[in-house]
């Protein structure tokens, strides 16, 4: 291998460019997620001593943990809150590449692996929720676990795998438990090296244009050391220390001893999974956790592979028309994505959009439908009367559905109480 393919050699550049180390260019998201990731691992270390991953003993392992052990209380705070931290920051930074126009040309590989790496993050989040086997833990996986019973064909037998059975025991604690302590932390480790390699081949971050519309002018490089170092240390120390300060006001949350033969009310999945639960309050199931779900997931993987007009990249919402296209669909998005929920919740009801018809077809068919006929409708406006570029159409389509989910997830975490029914945050 050259030297300039070398890992080993090239972890950081020697010179970069003096426009990448302005803060709001990158906000710091990629190397803010290293930081987590390690604070991550080193108190999941010190927490595999003293965790035992059984049901019988999980819950007490914990309670001993947080009354017992000199700063284990602290240590599982920091733990928590930077797995908490880890996938917003995570998908944030997802949302940065993709609103800099940065998986174009030689990175369009590692989008697929970043979004790899989001997956994992998601699954380490989620193996490791139900460890402390509480009330909280025990039912918000019941009920994600229950969501893949709804997939065709497959969606039981991934269930049982993932549960070591028919229902959530012994097995599913041990499944967890390695899948969150070895496996998919080896699979992390392995793929964000990667992922930093494949970001030196590309040359770094993508460097931001003088002006949204103007070309790229001529680079004035300054070196890594000190400019960009000092700042990667304030923001990775800055860091540090906010985690620190939460953990001691905010204790990581533990609930009653987990009770099988009692639910909660409301039972919900993990915040980072509640937008999914709320789809499933609104559409048929089939539609909800499967069809929607690999729609969007494929639309967002083959994103780079698409024909574009140009590959613009460098500035946030790649030009002025785009900053402006993006607003709109941002706008479309907070206007219909709650009045969409308040008009299935308080009109159509659960007889669905076509009563009288099967369940797939009025909760399910009929409504992605028009969904699907609205975001086309959208995505021809754009093009004809603003006169959008693939590229700041592709981009609008984009922002409209994360900004869709993003109101999802907080209708669902602050605005579903008893029965999962609307109510103002204060009622619940």
């Amino acid at each position: 291998m050259s030297v300039e393919k070398s890992l080993f050699l090239h972890a950081r550049p020697i010179r970069v460019p003096r426009r990448v180390l302005r803060f709001t260019h990158t906000f710091g998201l990629g190397g803010m997620a290293l930081v987590l990731f390690m604070m991550l691992v080193g108190t999941g270390l010190l927490m595999i001593f003293i965790y035992e991953p059984s049901p019988e003993r999980a819950y007490q392992s914990i309670v001993f943990m947080q009354q017992d052990i000199l700063f284990g209380r602290l240590i599982r705070g920091v733990h928590y809150w930077s797995a908490n931290l880890l996938i917003g920051v995570t998908a944030f930074h997802m949302l940065r590449v993709f609103l800099t126009g940065a998986f174009h040309g030689p990175r369009q590989s590692n989008w697929i692996i970043g979004l790899s790496l989001l997956f994992l993050i998601l699954l380490s989040g989620f193996t490791g929720y139900l460890l402390p086997w509480d009330q909280i833990s025990y039912w918000a996986v019941t009920i994600c676990t229950e969501m893949l019973g709804y997939m065709p064909g497959m969606g039981q037998m991934l269930q049982r795998v993932i549960l070591g059975g028919e229902e959530i025991g012994p097995a599913t604690v041990i499944n967890f438990y390695a899948l969150h302590t070895i496996v998919v932390p080896l699979l992390l480790v392995a793929l964000m090296t990667w992922h930093f390699w494949r970001v030196r081949l590309a040359g770094g971050v993508v460097v931001p244009r003088d002006s949204a519309d103007g070309p790229r002018a001529g680079m004035d490089y300054v070196p890594y050391i000190p400019n960009l170092l000092l700042r990667e240390l304030a923001v990775g120390l800055i860091l540090i220390a906010f985690v620190l300060l939460v953990a001691i006001f905010f204790n990581a949350p533990l609930g009653e001893p987990a009770n099988p033969g009692l639910s909660p009310n409301p039972a919900k999945a993990p915040w980072y999974f509640v937008g999914l639960q709320e789809l499933l309050l609104h559409f048929h199931p089939l539609f909800a956790v499967f069809i929607i779900p690999a729609v969007v997931a494929i639309a967002i993987v083959t994103v780079p592979y698409q024909r574009y007009d140009s590959e613009v990249s460098g500035n946030w919402f790649l030009t002025r028309k785009g900053q402006s296209t993006a607003a709109i669909a941002a706008s479309t998005a907070l206007l219909i994505t709650p009045l969409w929920v308040a008009l299935d919740e308080f009109v159509v009801g659960p007889d669905g959009w076509l009563p009288g018809t099967p369940t797939v077809v009025s909760n399910g068919l009929f409504p992605c439908a028009a969904i699907a006929v609205g975001i086309v409708a959208f995505y021809l406006l754009l093009k004809k009367y603003f006169k959008a570029s693939k590229n700041e159409a592709v981009q609008a389509l984009f922002v409209l559905l994360a900004v869709s989910f993003m109101v999802l997830t907080v209708i669902g975490v602050w605005f579903r109480g008893a029965g999962m029914a609307l109510v103002w945050p204060w009622q619940t």
